[in-house]
């Protein structure tokens, strides 16, 4: 919720540079304030121009294929005057205008969906509709202005004040986000295509890991086998022969290991039959470092969100095991409210971060895709501790059965 100052002169929102009232001398506030009155004119004629002549060419190429393509890239570019705009007013008004989310363009499907997205973008329409209307303001703003250098220099700071205030208004209402709603709907786009990515890559790991291990061991496994039917056939049973079917025998074995560890990986058993303070305390024991867990849960969270609180903990032990040096680290769950939350902590060496190349980014974004928060304290010489904290989602009943 935006607040306005109640001091006499001006008109700041919660988050703008503090500005003194308007009195008979000039500062350097009021400075800035004739200097960008004064650039009003050139900036409004060009934007005029620009949305005039984007919205009247492209209006009239849409009976043609170039039309609508044209009229996106005429509001894309529309963002950029936005977005200068409200540089200029943070370096000469001190207006603190949060940047709109940008459109998540190289996460959507095809290109007439990235299309349609440009095109009902509603923060490139407002810029287009704040050009258009500043024209005639910047006009009267640039001849109050040099007019008052000459004629009103003892009450010109007032004068001043009050057009610079009106161009606060202006750039707050239509240089601002989009309403709450618009902001949500562009993260939940950036967080499906967040998901998306991860549930592919997950099935890239899938995929390689039974390529390179239990299928190569299937391979030379039936190859083995082959070998000693054939020398079986041949009449050849030696201890050629029984060496072979020994080592095929441990290879089935090697196999099976794996497919366990796989799908282990994919899903835990112990996570959905036990819950998640077993899990986690499996995932320890499997740690190269002693780790402590205590789980103080009631009740169990939704499948979904018990399945990413495991495999968070899973990654940052596997990080604690090969990257942190450190002698024992700990686990803790517990939930607070309608939120889940998890820390993982030990004595290493420190320095983790979330460009550090170790899995961080990729679980601070699979969090966030969930309304999630991941936090990383890794001061170099440690101690770290990561904070995950996931929305509370209750677990499903059961279906009755009969």
């Amino acid at each position: 919720m935006t607040a306005l100052s109640t001091v006499p002169g001006t008109a700041r929102a919660d988050g703008d540079e503090p500005l003194p009232p308007a009195r008979f001398a000039y500062d350097v506030h009021t400075w800035k304030e004739i200097a960008h009155l004064l650039v009003n004119l050139p900036v409004a004629v060009f934007g005029f121009t620009y949305a005039v002549t984007a919205v009247s060419v492209s209006g009239a190429l849409t009976v043609t294929v170039v039309g609508f393509p044209l009229l996106a890239a005429a509001l894309l570019g529309s963002r950029q005057l936005g977005k200068l705009e409200r540089a200029r007013a943070r370096k000469l008004l001190g207006v603190r205008v949060e940047e709109p989310s940008p459109l998540p363009l190289g996460r959507s499907g095809g290109l007439l969906q990235r299309l349609w997205m440009a095109l009902k973008d509603p923060v490139g329409w407002r810029t287009l509709l704040y050009d258009l209307i500043r024209l005639p303001w910047g006009i009267l703003t640039f001849v109050t202005v040099l007019t008052g250098l000459f004629a009103l220099w003892p009450v010109l700071p007032f004068v001043v004040r009050g057009l610079a205030n009106v161009d606060r208004v202006m750039v707050r209402g239509l240089l601002s986000p989009s309403d709450e709603l618009e902001r949500r709907i562009a993260e939940l786009e950036s967080d499906r295509g967040v998901v998306v990515d991860t549930a592919a890559a997950d099935l890239r790991r899938i995929e390689r890991d039974l390529h390179d291990g239990a299928q190569a061991r299937l391979v030379n496994l039936a190859m083995g086998l082959g070998l000693a039917k054939e020398k079986l056939l041949e009449g050849q049973a030696d201890e050629h022969v029984a060496a072979m079917v020994e080592e095929a025998h441990g290879e089935v074995k090697l196999a099976l290991q794996e497919l366990r560890d796989l799908a282990r990986g994919i899903h835990p058993a112990v996570l959905t039959d036990r819950g998640l303070d077993a899990a986690l305390s499996s995932v320890a024991s499997r740690c190269t470092v002693p780790v402590k867990v205590t789980a103080d849960l009631e009740s169990r969270p939704a499948p979904a969100i018990e399945g990413i609180a495991y495999f968070t903990v899973s990654e940052l032990l596997q990080n604690i095991s090969k990257h942190s040096g450190a002698r024992s680290a700990s686990v803790d769950v517990w939930r607070t409210d309608d939120r889940l939350l998890i820390q993982v902590s030990d004595d290493g060496r420190g320095g983790a971060r979330l460009d550090g190349g170790s899995g961080m980014r990729g679980l601070a974004e699979r969090l966030d895709a969930v309304d999630g928060l991941f936090v990383v304290e890794s001061p170099p010489g440690g101690p770290t501790t990561v904070t995950a904290e996931l929305p509370w989602r209750d677990r499903p009943e059961a279906p009755r059965e009969g």
